[in-house]
C-alpha cells in the first residue's frame, strides 16, 4: 500500500494525529500523537516523551492492529475538511532516532493495509477516497 502525492504533502504539512489501538480487553484507546511519514518505508512512524511505558505501546504487544487519523478543518465557510485515515498493523521498535529533542529512542511504526483520505485536492468536495 503506497500514499499518493497528495497525502504525502498533506502529511508533511500537520504534526499532530490520533493513533486507536486495542488493549488486552478489547477496550479502545485513542490518543494524539506525534508522528513523521517515513519515505523510505512507506510507514507512519510515531515518538513520544516516555513511549515505551505508554499504554498504547503496551497494547501493541497483544494487538498490533491500528487506525490513525489525521485531519484538519480549512475553512467553517465555506465548510471544508481534510482526512487521512490509515488502517493496518504497527510495531514497537526500540533504539531509533527520536523524532524530535525530548522523544525517547522508542517508536511505533505503521504499516499501512488501508488508506482512506478526503478533502486532500481541490475544494474538499466529493465522496472519500479509499485505496
Amino acid at each position: 500500500m503506497s500514499f499518493t502525492d497528495e497525502q504525502v504533502a498533506y502529511l508533511a504539512s500537520q504534526r499532530l494525529g490520533r493513533l486507536a489501538t486495542v488493549d488486552r480487553d478489547g477496550a479502545p484507546q485513542n490518543n494524539p500523537v506525534g508522528y513523521r511519514f517515513n519515505p523510505d518505508l512507506g510507514t507512519i512512524d510515531i515518538g513520544g516523551h516516555n513511549l515505551a511505558a505508554s499504554r498504547k505501546f503496551r497494547n501493541l504487544a497483544v494487538n498490533d492492529r491500528v487506525a490513525f487519523v489525521v485531519d484538519d478543518i480549512v475553512s467553517f465557510r465555506p465548510w471544508r475538511v481534510r482526512c487521512l485515515e490509515i488502517r493496518g498493523h504497527a510495531e514497537t521498535l526500540h533504539d531509533q532516532d527520536p523524532l524530535q529533542p525530548g522523544f525517547t529512542t522508542d517508536l511505533i511504526r505503521i504499516h499501512p493495509d488501508r488508506i482512506l483520505s478526503f478533502g486532500l485536492t481541490g475544494d474538499g468536495a466529493g465522496a472519500p477516497q479509499d485505496q
